[in-house]
């Protein structure tokens, strides 16, 4: 979670909002990324999604099984579904989304049993470090 908390600080250093994200396969870090919706101009330019990709591209698989998610943020819709489609084998999550969160806060997408695939989850780890960097860009923003 450090890794991905340097990615979400790079996010921040670039303009974008402090989200960062890692992919980690046996021990060893096969995609590092931070938010980049503004500097692309893309929506769906999330860390996750961003992660998901270049791990992708790395391994030359889509089905990342043997694979974990590191992200500072707990993942919206758009990325829970990727994630499932991804196959990826856990995910590890920071800081709640109460208002867009698709994990536990407002949806539960990774735990849907009518879904094809339900990875492990961990949320809450270094939680008020990566809550503390969105409050701090976005109290800087106001």
């Amino acid at each position: 979670m450090r890794v991905a908390i340097e990615q979400a600080r790079l996010a921040e250093a670039s303009g974008d909002v402090p989200i960062g994200a890692i992919i980690v396969r046996n021990d060893e870090v096969v995609a590092s990324t931070f938010n980049e919706k503004e500097a692309l101009r893309v929506p769906t330019a999330h860390a996750e999604m961003l992660a998901i990709e270049r791990a992708a591209l790395k391994l030359e698989r889509w089905r990342l099984i043997d694979c974990d998610l590191y992200v500072t943020l707990e993942p919206c819709l758009m990325c829970a579904g990727a994630i499932v489609q991804a196959r990826l084998r856990s995910v590890v999550y920071g800081a709640v989304d109460p208002k867009a969160g698709a994990v536990a806060s407002l949806y539960q997408v990774l735990t849907d049993g009518r879904l094809n695939h339900r990875p492990q989850i961990i949320g809450g780890v270094l939680e008020n470090e990566c809550a503390s960097l969105l409050k701090d860009f976005f109290a800087k923003k106001r």
